[in-house]
């Protein structure tokens, strides 16, 4: 009965039933989809029918026996489901190299949502000079200013996937202060705040920060209110890498409900983790403060990505005073007999007045992922005690060594998480997905670095080995979690279930065979059992291969044109 009320009420935004049920003559549209089992995103248990699309919208869902589709497509014994939500994507140079975004695409990402903590605008010239210079095997010319503006440009362009960004705390603060330990004065503030309003007139979802790394290190929770409160008038969202994932994961915790508090605002928690061993038994506690926070009327979200190792950079080894100034001067400091002692001390003594890396971990936990130095590539794949040794240096010195050879921050993986809580991180009802990865193919000048296995498996590893394999949860639930759930979290009107009148963002998989291949050894690998894709009602993935169509667009945050 369930079954036959939802189709009924489907059908009726648009189509009236009859249409579809008893039409004399059969309607015809751009594409059918026949025989599929339909999980429309909304966590119910799927039933099997019919999706019609015209011109870029869902037209109907249902009983489809008396329509036609120019193009048909027969889903018997495949999943149709709405296009998965990617809620952290560093896609923002690999689509820029890659428009197909291959990685994302062949999991049935149809939506990147970038800015954790930094942003694609707005700039200033100094800071397009120095991103241009830090640029590694990937050079590119910054032709934006402002956040919007590097959207515009992007789908201008031409891109797969459609787009969307929060505005970065770390770069209007560097836009404004620059690298400098210091909070900013109240005209400063009242700057960044402006820049915050602009973005999000402009579409921006909402302030994302990520404080564990410098200069976004640097502001107090005051700042981060402020900001949010500006974020708050159009509806957006705060969403934060916290303070701390460690040593203090719950005290960073509270400090994130401060701020939704506050600003009145909704808050989630990029990536949740327990990170390093002696903390992993503060997962419940994390999980019974957002859930006391939910039940008093706070909205409070996360995200996470399906592995138990992280990636940052190997600068996250050394404390954050080290990088004030920007990165001259911290290679500057780098190469200082007097600083590095310091370091090498600092580095090797546990704290919980910074988000300690080195300890977290230890050497054999840290594996060297990219370079941009030619010449230091060859490293790429082992851990930072294998490169210590064969340079006849401790770990600490060797770290320090490889940041001035390559003057970047060093691409590394560290292994960091407990594989049970990552189980039952999955099952949280308010939790969603994020690869926290840009999304690469298997070939060329990507193949210059290793990235983790994220990058290519993060979403085929949950269908996969959690849902299918592992049984943690229900394919609708994951579903849901992949659609509705951070589309309803993100306000995104439109788009994250299949409904007549939503935007034709379609997946169609093999539950049996959708499957991850990525390891941290041989990263490279597309994941499979991914069907066909569609975005905007244009198919980007037919038979399991990439089409070239980029029809991807800009998907623009609740405040977009409010004044």
């Amino acid at each position: 009965m369930k079954t036959n009320v939802r189709v009924l009420v489907l059908l009726g935004v648009v189509l009236t039933a009859s249409v579809l049920i008893s039409c004399a003559s059969p309607e015809t549209y751009d594409v059918v989809i026949r025989n599929g089992m339909i999980y429309d995103g909304s966590g119910e248990p799927p039933y099997k029918g019919d999706v019609a699309i015209q011109g870029d919208k869902i037209i109907a869902v249902g009983n489809g026996k008396d329509i036609r589709g120019r193009t048909e497509i027969d889903a018997t014994g495949l999943a149709v489901a709405p296009g998965f939500i990617n809620m952290l994507s560093w896609a923002v140079e690999s689509l820029i190299a890659d428009p197909r975004s291959m990685a994302d695409v062949k999991q049935g990402v149809t939506l990147e949502i970038f800015g954790e903590g930094e942003s694609m605008g707005p700039l200033t010239p100094a800071m397009k000079q120095e991103a241009e210079r830090l640029q590694g095997d990937f050079k590119y010319k910054i032709e934006w200013t402002t956040l919007k503006e590097y959207l515009d440009w992007l789908t201008k362009r031409g891109i797969t996937p459609n787009v969307a960004s929060f505005i970065g705390a770390t770069t209007v603060r560097e836009h404004e202060i620059g690298a400098i330990d210091r909070s900013p004065t109240k005209e400063e503030l009242e700057r960044m705040k402006a820049l915050v309003r602009q973005a999000m007139r402009e579409g921006a979802l909402g302030v994302g920060s990520s404080l564990i790394y410098p200069p976004a290190f640097y502001a107090k929770t005051a700042e981060l209110v402020e900001l949010c409160k500006v974020a708050s008038e159009y509806d957006g969202m705060y969403i934060s890498h916290m303070r701390s994932e460690g040593a203090r994961f719950l005290e960073a915790l509270d400090e994130l409900i401060t701020i939704a508090h506050d600003a009145r605002i909704p808050a989630e928690v990029y990536h949740l983790k327990a990170a390093g061993k002696p903390n992993w038994g503060k997962l419940d506690a994390a999980i019974a403060k957002i859930e006391a926070a939910r039940k008093q009327g706070l909205k409070i979200t996360a995200d996470m990505y399906t592995y138990t190792a992280g990636a940052t950079g190997l600068s996250a080894t050394m404390p954050p005073w080290v990088e004030e100034g920007g990165q001259k001067e911290f290679i500057k400091r780098l190469k200082d007999p007097a600083i590095r002692a310091r370091l090498a001390k600092e580095m090797s003594t546990p704290t919980d007045k910074w988000e300690n890396m080195f300890i977290n971990t230890g050497a054999d936990g840290i594996l060297l992922a990219g370079f941009k130095n030619d010449a230091l590539k060859p490293l790429t794949g082992k851990t930072l005690a294998e490169v210590a040794r064969a340079r006849g240096k401790s770990p600490q010195e060797t770290a320090m060594d490889l940041i001035i050879e390559d003057d970047s921050r060093v691409g590394t993986i560290y292994f960091l998480m407990d594989e049970d809580n990552v189980r039952r991180q999955i099952k949280l009802p308010w939790l969603s997905f994020g690869s926290d990865a840009e999304s690469p193919a298997p070939e060329g000048m990507f193949l210059k670095s290793n990235p983790h296995p994220r990058a290519y498996g993060n979403f085929a590893r949950l269908l996969g080995k959690y849902v299918r394999d592992e049984k943690v949860i229900p394919l609708e639930e994951a579903i849901r979690k992949l659609t509705s759930l951070p589309a309803a979290n993100l306000k995104i009107k439109d788009r994250g279930k299949l409904v007549p009148g939503y935007f034709a963002d379609v997946v169609i998989f093999d539950p049996a065979k959708i499957q991850d291949h990525a390891t941290y050894e041989k990263p490279h690998q597309l994941a499979t059992g991914m069907v066909h894709v569609f975005v905007n009602g244009v198919q980007v993935l037919k038979d399991g291969e990439h089409t070239g169509a980029t029809p991807g667009r800009v998907v623009l945050g609740p405040g977009y044109g409010k004044k």
